[in-house]
């Protein structure tokens, strides 16, 4: 059912009912009120009937048709008064009607009679029903028109609506302009078409990630697996030494190493974009790092690195494994990626840390330094390090940036806040 379909359905259901309410509150009470002034005539005739019998004359209305007096004799006098609805022949008319009577009994001629002063409330029937059928059709008509006009103004309300709608079932993610944005002066309206704007140009963004990242990990699958098949080819299709087959493994060992590694790196990202919110944890990062370059020691030594650490003692809330993930590349990579006999600079405080080494002389991209794929020609990396740590870093709060001064490679985490350090 549509909605604005609904939405006229339960307000003429609810205006229905409201007006039934209200026509048969109006129809009773008016009715209540002509009885208390009918009940006010018959009192008013019934003193005239007492009034005609102290002068022992029986009172007749004959001339008034919408009066009848009668009278009854009675043994005895009770003083009883009854005052209520009934349904008598008026013989005037010479018709039964609906009235209203006040029954007293009084002594005439010194007989005892029971009086019945009765009147007509056909007329005043009449004129309830004209009053009721002025006042309620208008309204029954009022109400027509409110449901008509409610109805355009309604469909011209939800016009912004059914566009942004239409706009929605026609969205196409490879176009260059994929949704096309509405103008409307209704808020709702206006902050669900900036929303579905802004949901429309993430997906584009993301689609477009997805498809750039597909296609450059693929690219990079494709040089591990094509040496792997060349290197197969050739120890199938020939006879070779001993030497050309260990030589040949080395290459398949390489190959496959770094079709591992670009995997795992994947797999890596993968679990940081899907990972769920973990409590903080108070993290030493002195500590951490002292950790960290002792894992690492074997490799500076074997590259005879020079490290320079001016570490302060410094403590943050943050969720553990990213922040270990943070810091195990940022060294990892400083290292990897240093010339022999290189250098690495690490310096901390309350509100950063940098991370610098030397390496290649020529500085990368700061526009697309931490994209992934993005790598040095000269390095034989996957190119997934860096956008890693940009990854970590965002979903963190941190703030990672590149800079190449002096001859080296200069990485700075900023932490989200002062008051997360102490």
């Amino acid at each position: 059912m549509r909605l604005l379909s609904r939405y006229n359905r339960s307000l003429l259901l609810i205006s229905g009912l409201g007006l039934l309410l209200i026509s048969g509150l109006f129809y009773f009470t008016f009715n209540y009120y002509l009885d208390r002034q009918i009940d006010q005539d018959l009192e008013e005739e019934t003193l005239e009937v007492r009034n005609y019998a102290k002068n022992n004359v029986f009172y007749r209305a004959n001339d008034f048709e919408d009066l009848i007096v009668q009278y009854k004799q009675v043994a005895s006098l009770n003083g009883q008064r009854e005052l209520d609805d009934t349904l008598f022949y008026n013989p005037i008319k010479k018709i039964k009607e609906s009235g209203r009577y006040l029954s007293t009994d009084l002594s005439i001629n010194g007989k005892n009679y029971r009086v019945w002063v009765i009147a007509s409330k056909f007329n005043r029937n009449e004129q309830v029903k004209s009053i009721f059928l002025i006042i309620v059709l208008p309204v029954i008509f009022l109400l027509v028109i409110v449901l008509l006009i409610n109805g355009i103004m309604m469909k011209r309300m939800w016009s912004p609506f059914r566009k942004l709608l239409g706009n929605i079932q026609k969205f196409n993610i490879n176009h260059e302009h994929p949704f096309e944005p509405i103008n409307t002066t209704i808020t709702e309206f206006s902050q669900l078409n900036d929303a579905v704007l802004e949901l429309a140009k993430k997906v584009k963004s993301d689609y477009s990630e997805v498809k750039l990242f597909t296609e450059n990990a693929s690219h990079e699958m494709m040089t591990p697996l094509a040496v792997i098949n060349s290197k197969l080819d050739t120890m199938l299709q020939f006879n070779l030494s001993a030497e050309e087959q260990s030589e040949i493994l080395v290459d398949l060992y390489r190959a496959t190493a770094k079709l591992t590694k670009l995997n795992q790196s994947l797999l890596l990202l993968v679990k940081i974009d899907n990972s769920l919110p973990q409590p903080n944890e108070e993290i030493d990062i002195e500590q951490l790092i002292n950790d960290r370059l002792e894992f690492f020691q074997e490799l500076i030594t074997s590259r005879k690195l020079n490290i320079n650490a001016q570490l302060k003692h410094v403590k943050v809330l943050a969720n553990a494994n990213l922040f270990e993930i943070l810091i195990n590349n940022l060294l990892s990579n400083a290292i990897r990626h240093n010339v022999e006999g290189g250098a690495i600079n690490i310096k901390l405080n309350q509100t950063e840390l940098i991370v610098s080494n030397t390496g290649s002389a020529q500085a990368l991209d700061e526009n697309l330094v931490f994209e992934r794929f993005y790598k040095d020609p000269a390095s034989e990396g996957t190119g997934l390090g860096l956008a890693i740590l940009k990854q970590v870093a965002s979903k963190m709060g941190y703030q990672l940036t590149y800079r190449f001064m002096d001859n080296l490679h200069h990485f700075k985490v900023r932490f989200s806040s002062d008051k997360e350090s102490k």
